[in-house]
Order: structure tokens, then sequence, then C-alpha cells
């Protein structure tokens, strides 16, 4: 197989870990037999400061000329701190999204038996924990129409029939490839928006009778997540309450630094980790490889790769396994730096 992929380092340690992920897909390529290119291009702060623009057209057409997008993280305190700051490297982030029409993003979250006692949950609540959160990403109050003045201001959650629609279907047909059970988490006691999001995936769940669908309200589906997380497989909701739910799963695992993320639609999907730029970690070689790893076999996955993407995963679990991890698993004082993890892991591909 011939893969295309632009790789985005952005900001922040965007660009450490960016290396390792490159470098999974190529020694499984390798090993495969696969051909693989990388085209490199500007995104976020870096490219605020290059060109004026955090996400430039010429990035916009490597993304659209590629098969996968392989991307890091942006941010930086520079435009962190500075509230007046007109363009923010965030802002690169979202028009990624809306220009490649990456409608669906793909949050898996697992616990490893070898890091339960890491997870803030006791382990036997963790253990097995295992779902699938599917955010609708360009819709709802991030897009919605906006006023902001000193004395009033609002922001819009508009959805329509197509957003909701489109999103479901990728969540429906998510639960049949998994344990059949779907969950949409919504505010309908409340929020309009809701109630039309309700009775959408009422009317599609006729069409999969194999998946056991229910519906929980955010703030329960917030104490659901922690009070018992095995009960979900795939968990489907809007743009804002996604963006709280994912990063409120995300901890269960024990480090945000293990966890891949997928954003999908009707252009180049992107694969990208989900724990952001951490400028206070830049160019300390103590940043965490995996989740930039994992991503790269969801990407390999995405093309059906599929004993591909599950030799990166063996990879990473044997590094766990082995405990030659970095700090925010290991401790401080005990961690190996990024550049080694990613090594280490690359080393076990090229051998099995």
């Amino acid at each position: 197989m011939d893969l295309k992929i632009a790789v985005l380092p952005g900001d922040g340690i965007g660009p450490e870990i960016s290396t390792h992920g490159v470098n999974a897909i190529q020694a499984v390529c390798d090993k495969f037999g696969h051909n693989v290119t990388f085209s490199y291009g500007i995104v976020g702060a870096a490219a605020i400061e290059a060109v004026g623009d955090p996400f430039p057209e010429r990035t916009f057409k490597l993304c659209q000329d590629s098969d996968a997008v392989l991307f890091s993280a942006v941010g930086d305190p520079k435009y962190d701190n500075n509230p007046s700051a007109k363009v923010r490297p965030e802002q690169g982030l979202l028009a990624m999204r809306k220009k490649l029409g990456l409608f669906a993003n793909i949050r898996p979250v697992e616990t490893f038996k070898c890091l339960l006692h890491k997870s803030p949950l006791k382990p036997e609540i963790v253990n097995g924990a295992d779902f699938l959160c599917i955010r609708e990403l360009t819709g709802g109050m991030y897009f919605g129409k906006k006023h902001e003045s000193d004395t009033e201001a609002y922001d819009t959650n508009s959805y329509t029939r197509h957003e909701i629609e489109r999103i479901l279907k990728v969540a429906f047909e998510y639960a049949t490839r998994r344990r059949r059970h779907l969950t949409v988490v919504d505010k309908a006691n409340v929020l309009a928006s809701s109630r039309l999001w309700r009775k959408i995936a009422q009317e599609m769940a006729a069409e999969y009778p194999e998946v056991t669908t229910d519906f929980m309200y955010v703030d329960n589906a917030a104490m659901r997540l922690i009070q018992d997380p095995r009960f979900f497989d795939v968990i489907v909701t809007e743009n804002t309450f996604g963006d709280i739910l994912t990063d409120e799963g995300s901890v269960i695992s024990g480090s945000m630094g293990l966890l891949p993320s997928a954003s999908t639609g009707t252009g180049t999907p992107v694969f990208e980790p989900i724990h952001g730029s951490w400028p206070e970690a830049k160019g300390k070689n103590i940043a965490n490889p995996i989740a930039q790893i994992l991503s790269a076999a969801m990407l390999l996955e995405y093309f059906n790769l599929m004993e591909e993407g599950a030799l990166i995963r063996k990879a990473v679990k044997a590094s766990l396994d082995e405990k030659f991890s970095t700090p925010d698993i290991t401790g401080e004082k005990h961690g190996h730096g990024t550049s080694a993890v990613g090594q280490w892991i690359v080393e076990y591909i090229q051998r099995h």
C-alpha cells in the first residue's frame, strides 16, 4: 500500500513527540512492505510566527493532498496570557477541522492492567474499562452565532438535522463493531438542541436493532464515568459536552500521555494525541510519546491495516509492562526520556 501522510508537529512538545509517531509508522511500513511518504507543514503558534496565520493555505493544501494527517499539538503561553490577542494558535486547529470537514472526533479510553494504580479511581472501578467517546466537532456553541460586549455575551448552540444524523451514523456503526451499546448524551430536559438530538437518535435507533441504545443527561454521564466507567461502550454527544466528557474520561487510564484520537469526516482524516502542547515540558525530553504513537496506530487501522496497527499497540503495551516509560508514569526519578521510549517501541516493532 502507498500512503501519503502530512505531518504537522505544531507547538510545545509537538515536534518532540511527532518524531516518534513518524518513526513507528515507518518501522511498521518497512516490516509489512508499504510505501509511505511524509510531508511537513506548520500550524498553530509556529505558523503565526512564520506567516501570521495559524492554519495557512499552504498547510491546508498539504492536508488536502495527503491520505491522512499526523498532528501533534498547538498552543503557546505567549497567546494564552494575552486576552487581547486577535489571532491564537487554537484557531488553527478549529480552522483545520472546519476546512477538512472533520465533524467526528473519536477518542478511545482504555486501561492497562500494569497501570491501574496510576488511575485516580480505584483499580476495581477502572479495571476493564474500555469505551469510545464520539464528539461532534464542527457544530454547536463553538461555531454558532456569537455576540460579546461589555454588558452582554452569548454563544448559540445551533444544530441541524443533517449534522446530527451524520455523527449519529458514525456512532451507531462503531457500536455495531464493538459491544453493541450506544449511549447518547444530551440535556434534553433543558435544551431545545438536545431535544432534537434525542428525537433523531430515537428515529435512527430503529435502523440499528442490534444496538442497545440508551440516553443519559450530561450531568449524569459525568457522574457515571467516575462511578462505573465499565458501563459505557460507545458514547456520542454534541461538541461542548464532548469536549468536557472526553477530558474527564482521559484521566481514567492514569495519564493523558497515553490516549490518542482521530478526527474524521468528509476530508482528510487527522490523528492526534489528546494532551495538548504542554509548553512547560518543551525541550526537556520528558513528554510521553505513547499517545502520538497510538495515534499512528489509529491512522493505520483507518486504512484497514489492522495487523500493522496491532503491532504498534503490542509494542506500546510491552513498553508499559517492562516499565520502560516516561516520568508521568514511572515518577520523576525513575522515568526514561521521550527519545528513549520512542526508540524502545520502534526497536520492538523491528524485532517482532
